[in-house]
Protein backbone atom coordinates (compact mmCIF):
# COMPACT_ATOMS: atom_id res chain seq x y z
CA UNK A 1 0.00 0.00 0.00
CA UNK A 2 1.30 3.50 -0.73
CA UNK A 3 1.77 6.22 1.40
CA UNK A 4 0.21 9.42 0.59
CA UNK A 5 1.91 12.31 -0.29
CA UNK A 6 0.52 15.41 1.19
CA UNK A 7 -2.35 16.42 3.51
CA UNK A 8 -4.14 18.06 1.12
CA UNK A 9 -7.58 15.55 0.58
CA UNK A 10 -8.25 15.08 4.29
CA UNK A 11 -12.06 14.94 3.92
CA UNK A 12 -11.09 11.14 2.70
CA UNK A 13 -10.65 10.52 6.22
CA UNK A 14 -14.08 9.87 7.45
CA UNK A 15 -15.58 8.19 10.57
CA UNK A 16 -17.31 5.24 10.03
CA UNK A 17 -21.10 5.71 11.32
CA UNK A 18 -20.34 3.22 13.88
CA UNK A 19 -17.57 5.44 15.37
CA UNK A 20 -19.49 8.43 15.27
CA UNK A 21 -22.95 7.18 17.00
CA UNK A 22 -20.20 5.75 19.58
CA UNK A 23 -18.21 9.25 19.72
CA UNK A 24 -21.34 11.27 19.78
CA UNK A 25 -23.26 9.03 22.68
CA UNK A 26 -20.13 8.78 24.87
CA UNK A 27 -19.13 12.10 24.80
CA UNK A 28 -19.98 15.22 27.48
CA UNK A 29 -19.23 18.03 25.63
CA UNK A 30 -19.25 19.80 22.91
CA UNK A 31 -18.34 23.21 21.15
CA UNK A 32 -21.55 25.00 20.17
CA UNK A 33 -21.63 27.62 17.77
CA UNK A 34 -24.10 30.09 16.84
CA UNK A 35 -23.73 34.09 14.78
CA UNK A 36 -24.15 37.42 16.55
CA UNK A 37 -26.31 40.07 15.62
CA UNK A 38 -23.33 41.56 13.51
CA UNK A 39 -23.02 38.51 11.74
CA UNK A 40 -19.85 36.85 13.52
CA UNK A 41 -19.28 33.18 14.50
CA UNK A 42 -18.72 32.62 18.07
CA UNK A 43 -18.90 29.09 20.44
CA UNK A 44 -18.64 28.52 23.73
CA UNK A 45 -17.78 25.02 25.28
CA UNK A 46 -21.13 23.20 26.90
CA UNK A 47 -22.36 19.82 28.25
CA UNK A 48 -24.50 17.78 25.72
CA UNK A 49 -26.68 14.65 25.20
CA UNK A 50 -26.77 12.63 22.00
CA UNK A 51 -30.57 11.55 22.06
CA UNK A 52 -32.45 9.89 18.83
CA UNK A 53 -30.18 11.12 16.35
CA UNK A 54 -30.56 15.12 17.71
CA UNK A 55 -27.75 17.22 20.13
CA UNK A 56 -29.49 18.29 23.31
CA UNK A 57 -27.57 21.02 25.73
CA UNK A 58 -29.30 23.76 28.22
CA UNK A 59 -28.52 27.28 29.21
CA UNK A 60 -30.65 30.15 30.65
CA UNK A 61 -32.47 32.27 28.77
CA UNK A 62 -30.75 35.37 29.61
CA UNK A 63 -27.45 33.96 27.93
CA UNK A 64 -26.62 36.21 24.69
CA UNK A 65 -26.69 33.06 22.75
CA UNK A 66 -30.18 32.36 22.99
CA UNK A 67 -31.14 35.24 21.50
CA UNK A 68 -28.96 34.91 19.22
CA UNK A 69 -30.82 31.39 18.50
CA UNK A 70 -34.36 32.93 18.44
CA UNK A 71 -32.91 35.23 15.90
CA UNK A 72 -30.87 32.46 13.55
CA UNK A 73 -31.02 28.92 14.39
CA UNK A 74 -28.39 27.98 12.25
CA UNK A 75 -25.80 26.96 14.48
CA UNK A 76 -23.42 23.86 14.46
CA UNK A 77 -21.56 21.32 17.25
CA UNK A 78 -18.37 19.81 17.42
CA UNK A 79 -17.76 17.26 18.86
CA UNK A 80 -14.20 15.50 19.36
CA UNK A 81 -13.12 12.29 20.86
CA UNK A 82 -10.43 13.81 23.19
CA UNK A 83 -11.35 12.24 27.00
CA UNK A 84 -13.15 9.29 25.28
CA UNK A 85 -12.26 5.57 24.91
CA UNK A 86 -11.85 6.52 21.18
CA UNK A 87 -8.63 8.56 22.31
CA UNK A 88 -7.79 11.73 20.71
CA UNK A 89 -7.88 12.68 16.70
CA UNK A 90 -11.48 11.95 16.16
CA UNK A 91 -14.51 14.45 15.50
CA UNK A 92 -18.18 15.20 14.18
CA UNK A 93 -19.03 18.49 13.25
CA UNK A 94 -22.99 18.74 12.96
CA UNK A 95 -24.59 21.66 10.53
CA UNK A 96 -28.07 22.22 11.67
CA UNK A 97 -30.77 23.88 13.08
CA UNK A 98 -31.88 24.90 16.89
CA UNK A 99 -35.37 24.98 18.31
CA UNK A 100 -35.63 25.96 21.83
CA UNK A 101 -38.00 24.24 24.44
CA UNK A 102 -39.52 26.10 27.13
CA UNK A 103 -42.20 23.58 28.22
CA UNK A 104 -42.40 21.31 31.52
CA UNK A 105 -43.07 18.00 29.25
CA UNK A 106 -39.33 18.74 27.98
CA UNK A 107 -37.72 19.64 30.86
CA UNK A 108 -38.84 16.61 32.57
CA UNK A 109 -37.44 14.20 30.70
CA UNK A 110 -34.09 15.73 29.16
CA UNK A 111 -33.16 17.21 33.02
CA UNK A 112 -32.54 13.51 34.14
CA UNK A 113 -31.52 12.06 31.48
CA UNK A 114 -28.48 14.85 30.76
CA UNK A 115 -27.15 14.92 34.42
CA UNK A 116 -27.66 10.89 34.17
CA UNK A 117 -25.46 11.64 31.01
CA UNK A 118 -23.16 13.63 32.88
CA UNK A 119 -22.72 12.27 36.04
CA UNK A 120 -23.22 8.43 35.31
CA UNK A 121 -20.86 6.92 38.02
CA UNK A 122 -22.90 8.87 40.42
CA UNK A 123 -26.65 8.77 40.96
CA UNK A 124 -27.21 11.16 43.91
CA UNK A 125 -24.69 13.91 42.10
CA UNK A 126 -27.14 13.45 39.16
CA UNK A 127 -30.20 13.76 40.49
CA UNK A 128 -28.89 17.10 42.68
CA UNK A 129 -27.82 18.37 39.45
CA UNK A 130 -31.02 17.39 37.56
CA UNK A 131 -32.88 19.29 40.49
CA UNK A 132 -30.86 22.61 40.20
CA UNK A 133 -31.43 22.61 36.67
CA UNK A 134 -35.20 22.87 36.84
CA UNK A 135 -35.44 26.84 37.02
CA UNK A 136 -37.57 29.46 35.74
CA UNK A 137 -35.32 30.86 33.70
CA UNK A 138 -33.23 27.86 31.71
CA UNK A 139 -34.60 26.67 28.60
CA UNK A 140 -33.49 22.88 26.66
CA UNK A 141 -31.63 23.14 22.93
CA UNK A 142 -32.36 20.96 20.44
CA UNK A 143 -30.01 20.64 17.56
CA UNK A 144 -31.18 18.53 14.45
CA UNK A 145 -28.14 18.08 11.79
CA UNK A 146 -28.66 18.79 8.45
CA UNK A 147 -25.38 17.84 7.42
CA UNK A 148 -22.18 16.35 9.41
CA UNK A 149 -18.31 16.89 8.57
CA UNK A 150 -16.58 13.52 10.73
CA UNK A 151 -13.08 13.14 10.62
CA UNK A 152 -10.81 9.79 11.73
CA UNK A 153 -6.95 10.47 12.33
CA UNK A 154 -6.18 7.25 12.73
CA UNK A 155 -7.12 6.41 9.20
CA UNK A 156 -4.40 9.44 7.82
CA UNK A 157 -1.46 8.32 10.56
CA UNK A 158 -2.64 4.68 8.98
CA UNK A 159 -2.96 5.94 5.29
CA UNK A 160 0.30 8.37 5.95
CA UNK A 161 2.52 5.30 6.82
CA UNK A 162 1.38 3.02 4.11
CA UNK A 163 -0.92 1.06 5.89
CA UNK A 164 -4.19 2.24 4.64
CA UNK A 165 -5.61 1.43 1.07
CA UNK A 166 -5.20 4.82 -0.88
CA UNK A 167 -8.65 6.19 -1.11
CA UNK A 168 -7.84 9.30 -3.01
Amino acid sequence: MKAIEDYEKVSIYGLDPDIQEQLLSSQRECVFTWCTRDEWPMGVIMSCLWHEGRMWLTAGAHRHRIAAVRRNPKVSVVVTSTGTELGSGKTVTLKGTCQIHEDQATKDWFYPAFSRHLYSENEREADAFAQKLDSPLRVVLEVTPEKRITYDGTKMFLHSAGRLADEG
